[in-house]
């Protein structure tokens, strides 16, 4: 069977609403093989959502819709799906779907495209690229769209930077949180937003990990969307009342993310997942590097 690793993504990071991403050291693993006709699915971890086992599920529909791009007719499949990034909580499981799909399509229908090829295709299916291009690409990524086309740049990442990933017990979808946004900004937001964007990604590459704090800042998205999720401010406050070098909230939520160093990663760990038991909500906490390889066939 052919077998794609693919790993989660937290979009946004703060400052780069919709063009900013970084890929993180947690996976989902899929196994595909063409059967003679139809779909047939099998998942093998339970998420808080249902994931459909049917012609609606998403890897399926991206296979589908590469194979029509493509002129080609589509296989039978038979799809094993063991997933471990949580749905629906700002760490690109869609994303993660697309990517598998058409990686998965990809391979099994002998179009070898590159993977710049198949990220112009994943960043028109999201209708942005801050998910899709750090889950096919690995590490950071800074894309932009404009109409059919998008360009990118992957951005080195400093080796001793740690990611906390806060899961509650409840999720944001995606619409929820895209509808509590304005139609329109300040001119004074979207300056605060495009020097913090661009001072995240300059100390991102030259390691000045202490422009973090004020890089990570937010005016376009997070304001709005703190009545969505609590508990947001207490627990940034906390993270870098622990030493966090800076605070977002990963994509739409409900995941919240705190940066940190290695040398006080595990501190920081004990303290706040003590700190976050004391919640009205359950938070699961887990540290995590960031993953450079982004989506890769293990084994065909």
């Amino acid at each position: 069977m052919l077998h794609i690793r693919v790993p989660a993504t937290s979009a946004n990071m703060g400052s780069g609403f919709d063009s900013i991403g970084i890929a993180l050291k947690l996976y989902n693993h899929l196994w595909f093989e063409e059967i003679e006709k139809g779909v047939e699915i099998e998942t093998k971890r339970k998420q808080l959502i249902e994931i459909p086992t049917d012609k609606t599920n998403l890897i399926y529909r991206t296979m589908v819709d590469f194979y029509a791009e493509i002129g080609k007719v589509m296989p039978g499949v038979r799809l094993i799906q063991e997933d471990y990034i949580p749905a629906t909580r700002g760490l690109g499981s869609s994303a993660a779907c697309i990517v598998a799909g058409l990686m998965a399509a990809n391979h099994l229908s002998g179009c070898n495209y590159g993977k710049d090829e198949l990220a112009q295709i994943a960043a028109k299916i999201e209708g942005h690229p801050d998910n899709s291009n750090p889950a096919l690409l690995g590490g950071m990524v800074v894309g932009a769209l404009d109409n059919n086309e998008m360009r990118y740049v992957k951005v080195g990442v400093p080796e001793n930077l740690r990611f906390a990933i806060m899961v509650p017990d409840f999720p944001v979808s995606t619409s929820a949180s895209r509808n509590v946004l304005p139609n329109e900004i300040s001119r004074q937001d979207a300056i605060f937003n495009v020097s913090r964007a661009g001072l995240l990604v300059a100390s991102m590459m030259t390691g000045n990990i202490d422009n973090l704090k004020m890089a990570m800042d937010d005016r376009l998205h997070q304001p709005y969307r703190r009545k969505l999720i609590p508990e947001m401010d207490r627990i940034f406050k906390a993270s870098k009342g622990y030493g966090a070098v800076g605070t977002y909230l990963s994509g739409a939520g409900s995941t919240l993310m705190a940066v940190l160093t290695d040398s006080n990663a595990k501190e920081f760990e004990n303290k706040m997942s003590a700190y976050l038991s004391s919640m009205p909500h359950e938070w699961e906490l887990t540290l995590l590097e960031p993953d450079m390889e982004g989506a890769v066939i293990i084994s065909e």
